[in-house]
């Protein structure tokens, strides 16, 4: 009975590992090198950041900063560059120049009703990042944009009155440059890495 009972164990024990041990297939496409059949499988690419170490504690902290100001306004340079294709299509359909400037002059009551309250609240730094990343957005200098759609007096106006308080609205974006660790926070932050 013994050897019946221990015949029934090894039999179902083997059946399970044998069930265990079926095969998936999967189709892959190759490639033939020298009469050899090599899979070549695609690999999403990795992007690599060249961000320092700092030796200082102040260097550290200021880079912190440069990281927290950069996460704070890159939304609201995204959301410029959004409005801006949205204006831009309904201005493409008006013929008159006078109708065009009343629409941009209630486009910025609007704006300036529901988002002037938060951007007020930006500090001076902040405020030089948005504009170079609404630069880098738009692929236009505040200035440009304001020229385009307000006109040239009121671009003047508003880069004399930007002057006042330290910004320039036609400062333009140089992610190889001046801007390179703003490029690669940004760039980290589309990524999902902070």
């Amino acid at each position: 009975m013994r050897i019946f009972l221990l015949f029934i164990f090894i039999f179902l024990y083997s059946h399970i590992i044998l069930i265990g041990q079926q095969k998936e297939y999967r189709v892959v496409k190759y490639k033939i090198i020298d009469k050899d059949t090599v899979p070549f499988v695609e690999i999403s690419g990795v992007e690599i950041f060249d961000f320092k170490i700092f030796k200082t504690k102040r260097q550290s902290k200021h880079n912190n900063r440069l990281i927290r100001n950069v996460k704070k306004v890159y939304p609201w340079a995204k959301l410029a560059s959004r409005k801006l294709l949205e204006y831009e299509t309904v201005l493409s359909n008006v013929d008159s120049d006078k109708e065009k400037r009343k629409i941009m002059k209630q486009v910025e009551k609007e704006i300036h009703e529901e988002y002037g309250g938060e951007l007020k609240k930006l500090t001076i730094s902040q405020g030089k990042i948005l504009i170079k990343l609404i630069d880098r957005e738009t692929g236009s200098s505040s200035f440009g944009l304001v020229q385009d759609f307000r006109g040239s007096f009121m671009a003047f106006f508003y880069q004399s009155f930007a002057r006042i308080f330290g910004y320039n609205l036609k400062t333009k974006y140089d992610p190889e440059g001046e801007d390179k660790n703003i490029e690669i926070i940004v760039r980290m932050i589309e990524n999902g890495i902070i």
